[in-house]
């Protein structure tokens, strides 16, 4: 999967009942963002500078059950096994946040780094001396979707690696190889 291409139901076109939800970014007040009165700064110490480093931050999440509407709007696509019992609302500042980012979307790691813990640390306001831009935020959207549609996957994935793997030990017991 290349990350820079959108992806039709999780990232663009009209996007999956069980996704849609997932990451939002919205205002605290439940009112519309206002990008010109700074809503998208990014200033709850996500990421800062030391030593010509950009080192992580302790930033701002705060994990809670899921709502009766996002459980509603996600539908029976809320596989808490998959996705987390929980979700976390990620703040931006004081007036913005995502919410609805699944617990187990939070926790996604590569390479041992928080995949979207680390994204925040190199945007923070004290790191990028800016707001993030509309598609920033959206871009964290999307991430948050990709994840998640990574980890709903699963099972099937498993399925056809058990499958694989089957169809592997039943060729190497009789002898047969597949034709390159």
């Amino acid at each position: 999967m290349n990350v820079t291409e959108p992806v039709i139901g999780v990232t663009s076109g009209t996007i999956r009942g069980d996704l849609r939800a997932l990451g939002a970014v919205s205002r605290v007040d439940g009112g519309a963002l206002d990008l010109d009165a700074r809503d998208l700064e990014l200033r709850v110490n996500w990421g800062y500078r030391a030593n010509g480093a950009v080192m992580p931050g302790s930033g701002h999440a705060v994990e809670r059950d899921w709502s009766k509407r996002e459980r509603i709007g996600v539908g029976e696509g809320l596989n808490e096994s998959l996705l987390g019992e929980t979700a976390f609302d990620i703040y931006l500042n004081e007036v913005a946040f995502w919410s609805g980012v699944p617990a187990r979307v939070w926790n996604y790691s590569m390479g041992g780094y928080r995949v979207l813990k680390k994204w925040l640390s190199y945007r923070d306001a004290s790191v990028l001396n800016r707001d993030l831009t509309p598609e920033e935020a959206r871009e964290f959207s999307a991430m948050t979707r990709r994840i998640a549609a990574l980890l709903l996957l699963e099972p099937r994935l498993d399925a056809n690696y058990a499958a694989c793997a089957e169809s592997a030990s039943s060729d190497a017991v009789t002898g047969t190889h597949a034709k390159m």
